[in-house]
C-alpha cells in the first residue's frame, strides 16, 4: 500500500472565532491522525474569515474515513464551517479546452504524462480541429465542436453533454471562447483560465503588437477562475517577466507563451492539491 494512501486533506472555510484550530486538531488527535502540513489564514482575527488547509495521516484511513468524517460533521455544526475531507491519492477528473494555440494544452499534457500533474485527463475539447494530430500520441480522447455566432447555445450544450457530471475541473488552455453564464452554472466543476496580462489595458486583437506600440517595460500573465464577468473572476497565479525596447511584437508573443504556461501549470497544480480557496472575488494559496 502506497503511504499516501493514509493521507488525507481537511480544508475549512468560515467566519473566524477562537477556538477553531484546537477543536480541529484534537479532534484529528484523538481519533490517532498525525497533522503533517497545516496551513492557516485570517482575513482579520476579530470578525474576518478563516481559511485552513490541514494534511494529516491515519493508518487505515479508508475504513475509518467514515466515523472520522461524522466527528467532523458534528464540529462543523458546532462551529458553523464549512468543510471537505480529501484524500492526498484522489485524482481530479480534467477535461482541457483548446482552440488553435497548443502551447499550453500540449504543456499541460506533456507534465500529466511525465507525472507532475496528479490528475486524470478526461478528455480535449476543441473548436477547431488543427490540434488533433498533437493530442493523438497522449491518447486522450479529442472532440472537436465547432462554433459560429449562430451555433454557440448549440455547441455549449454539445460541450455540456460530454462535460457536465463527469470532470472535477475544466481547464481553458487557450480556448478562445467566452463561456455564457449558463454554461458556467451547468458545467458544475471550477473552471480555470489563462490570459495575458494586459487586459484590460490591451483588449481586443494582436494585444503584444499593442504592447510593443505602447513601449510596455514589463509582460505577464493571469491564470484565474472563469465566471460571467469576462476575465474577472478570482485569481489564483501571475507572473511577469521584463522586456525592453529591443524585443519585437513576435519576441514579446514568444516571452507571453512561455509566462502563460508555467502560470497555468501552477494554478492547475495548485488546484489538484486543494491548495486554493476562494474568497469572494480573491483567493487564499497556501
Amino acid at each position: 500500500m502506497n503511504d499516501n494512501d493514509d493521507v488525507a486533506r481537511l480544508i475549512v472555510s468560515c467566519a473566524d472565532r477562537h477556538g477553531i484550530v484546537a477543536a480541529l486538531s484534537g479532534l484529528l488527535a484523538d481519533a490517532g491522525a498525525n497533522i503533517v502540513n497545516s496551513d492557516q489564514h485570517s482575513t482579520d482575527p476579530e470578525g474576518g474569515r478563516f481559511f485552513l488547509r490541514m494534511e494529516f495521516h491515519l493508518d487505515g484511513l479508508a475504513g475509518r474515513r467514515p466515523a472520522l468524517e461524522e466527528r467532523l460533521a458534528a464540529v462543523a455544526a458546532e462551529l458553523d464551517l464549512d468543510w471537505r475531507l480529501t484524500l492526498a491519492t484522489a485524482r481530479k477528473r480534467v477535461a482541457l479546452l483548446a482552440s488553435r494555440q497548443d502551447h499550453c494544452l500540449l504543456d499541460l499534457l506533456w507534465r500529466w504524462r511525465r507525472g507532475e500533474l496528479p490528475m486524470d485527463v478526461v478528455c480535449v475539447v476543441s473548436n477547431h480541429s488543427d490540434l488533433e494530430r498533437e493530442v493523438q500520441p497522449f491518447g486522450v480522447p479529442y472532440h472537436h465542436v465547432p462554433i459560429s455566432a449562430e451555433s454557440k447555445a448549440e455547441a455549449e450544450t454539445r460541450t455540456l453533454e460530454l462535460l457536465a457530471g463527469r470532470v472535477d475541473l475544466v481547464v481553458l488552455a487557450r480556448y478562445m471562447q467566452v463561456l455564457s453564464r449558463d454554461f458556467l452554472q451547468r458545467i458544475g466543476a471550477p473552471v480555470l483560465n489563462i490570459h495575458h496580462s494586459f487586459l484590460p489595458a490591451f483588449a481586443g486583437g494582436n494585444p503584444y503588437a499593442q504592447a510593443h506600440d505602447r513601449g510596455v517595460k514589463l509582460i505577464g500573465a493571469t491564470a484565474h477562475y472563469a465566471t460571467e464577468d469576462l476575465d474577472e473572476g478570482p485569481i489564483v497565479e501571475q507572473d511577469v517577466s521584463r522586456v525592453s525596447h529591443r524585443q519585437g511584437p513576435e519576441e514579446l508573443a514568444r516571452i507571453g507563451r512561455d509566462i502563460e504556461r508555467v502560470v497555468l501549470a501552477r494554478a492547475v497544480r495548485w488546484h489538484l492539491e486543494d491548495r486554493v480557496l476562494v474568497d469572494g472575488n480573491r483567493t487564499v494559496v497556501f
